[in-house]
């Protein structure tokens, strides 16, 4: 098969890029599908910003490398702390000598007090929500650092982890770069930014003073390639040592059939649900809700993408993540919709209308989707758009049905906050993902929040995805977990088995054969 333009495109800037032929330094050369938006690790969530992100910053806990477990948290920038007995205030012991990236410094208690309250501010962090049980963070010594909770969060010490929020940057550097701090990020991680050329690609290099000491890989250049061929022709010919797959069974069964591809798929994925909007009739009938629920039958949607790559979800809750309950489910049965239909008074059918994107990932099951409605008299108009305007317009409460995918921190009240919360639903001055404009658990997911432990904790959480689920606010479709491929000659260190920042963390252990 002749290469594409776009592939022979991408190999001729492969071999200009810096460093591309210097042959005295480790140079793990790894391609992504879409451009780095900002390395600002308080603002930084999109796939293509994370994977960097995870290379240049500690929090002040981890997730061990190659897990995206909570139960795997263990010490990195703090090395030790306490809690005291009613769970409110946690005392974090820094480590001592921590240097950052470039020459700004040694980290102090100040620059987690700055981050920390940064990353709590709306107008300076993405993830300000996440921070809402904090009260105060303050200074105790050099090294100590006190936060104080309005209310005890069983899941505090993810917040704090190397994960969103929880990335330390430098004080000194954020405040004097501003709002250039983006393009030139500052943290304490392994990897330090060099540049980033917009549509081309970033250059890391490794940090000398890393406190975990000098990592073996010297330099990683991060390829823009968009497309699917043109990143696996670099791949094949050698050019390219981790890239990011193709996130189908079918690419997954072949490129393991051929030598040097090693397919690494990982969680957490990112759980499609196809969100129902109640605020539209005739949608603000169970009765219709209940029968597209029962008219989609997701195992067909599961033996598209493939059960490695996709693993069928049965609550509005992802799979694995903690507080998951699946007490109620929908099954596939075409009579009962039509019979539901017909006593909601829509014998013959319902026409309802749908902003779908037109990536990959989403319009062919949306296709799917559309098909099978059909066999049960429901209708569904489509109006195919890019992405972004996918994007724009499904915030602006303009579709009937949403299709979405998200990763999140994984426990359930991330999801249950930001897509089943009225706070946060669509068109509202609080607005997150709530597309379906679902209500009947606001309750149960502030009570879990200062739960007084884990168990009274969960058993809300189970109770808000009842009520959620028997309300049909959503129907839980599949979790499209990540892809990579890694060629022979990189070892991560480690076993890859999860990664939150959705790419393989490149630590001070990974290595690479010379050629």
């Amino acid at each position: 098969m002749k290469p594409s333009v776009l592939g022979l495109a991408s190999l001729i800037l492969i071999a200009c890029l810096p460093g591309a032929g210097s042959a005295q330094e480790s140079l793990l050369r790894v391609a992504g599908d879409g451009d780095v938006s900002t390395l600002d690790a308080h603002r930084a969530s999109a796939t293509s910003d994370k994977t960097l992100v995870g290379w240049i910053y500690n929090g002040l806990v981890r997730f061990k490398p190659g897990s995206a477990d909570p139960k795997d948290l263990e010490p990195d920038l703090a090395e030790r702390w306490e809690t005291s007995a009613d769970g409110k205030t946690w005392t974090f012991h820094l480590r001592q000598g921590v240097k950052f990236q470039g020459d700004w410094g040694t980290l102090s208690a100040d620059d987690v007090v700055y981050s920390l309250q940064r990353s709590a501010d709306p107008k300076r962090s993405t993830f300000s929500s996440d921070f809402s049980a904090v009260e105060r963070v303050e200074k105790v010594d050099d090294l100590t650092v006190r936060i104080t909770l309005k209310y005890a969060d069983v899941n505090f010490l993810g917040r704090v982890s190397n994960y969103h929020g929880g990335n330390i940057v430098s004080r000194k550097a954020a405040e004097e770069l501003g709002d250039k701090f983006g393009t030139k990020p500052v943290g304490t991680g392994p990897f330090a930014f060099v540049e980033q050329v917009t549509q081309q690609y970033v250059k890391l290099t490794a940090h000398p003073g890393y406190f975990r000491g000098k990592p073996k890989i010297d330099t990683i250049m991060v390829r823009v390639i968009p497309s699917d061929s043109a990143r696996e022709l670099a791949f094949t010919s050698g050019e390219i040592d981790l890239m990011y797959g193709k996130r189908e069974q079918r690419w997954v069964d072949a490129a393991r059939r051929r030598p040097g591809f090693n397919v690494e798929i990982f969680r957490p994925g990112e759980y499609r649900l196809l969100h129902i909007n109640q605020s539209m009739p005739p949608l603000d009938d169970i009765r219709v809700r209940r029968a597209i629920a029962a008219a989609i039958n997701v195992d067909d949607l599961v033996r598209y993408v493939g059960k490695d790559v996709g693993p069928k979800g049965c609550s509005v809750v992802p799979p694995g993540y903690l507080g998951e309950d699946c007490s109620v489910r929908y099954s596939f049965d075409l009579a009962k919709a039509k019979a539901l239909l017909a006593e909601a008074g829509h014998k013959d059918g319902i026409t309802i209308k749908a902003i779908v994107s037109n990536i990959s990932a989403q319009q062919p099951f949306m296709e799917i989707m559309q098909a099978q409605l059909a066999k049960a008299g429901i209708k569904l108009e489509m109006q195919v758009v890019d992405h972004p305007t996918y994007q724009s317009q499904t915030r602006k409460d303009l579709s009937a049905l949403v299709f979405y995918g998200a990763a999140r921190f994984p426990i359930a009240d991330t999801y249950l906050s930001e897509f089943f919360h009225s706070r946060a639903t669509v068109g509202t001055p609080t607005a997150a993902t709530n597309f379906s404009h679902c209500a009947v658990a606001d309750k149960d997911i502030e009570q879990a929040r200062t739960a007084p432990d884990a168990e009274a904790q969960k058993a809300l959480w189970k109770e808000a995805q009842r009520k959620i689920m028997e309300n049909v606010c959503a129907i839980p479709l599949f979790e499209l977990r990540q892809v990579w491929a890694r060629s022979d000659r990189l070892d991560f260190g480690y076993e890859l088995k999860g990664a939150l920042n959705l790419a393989p963390p490149i630590t001070e252990a990974t290595t690479l054969k010379p050629r």
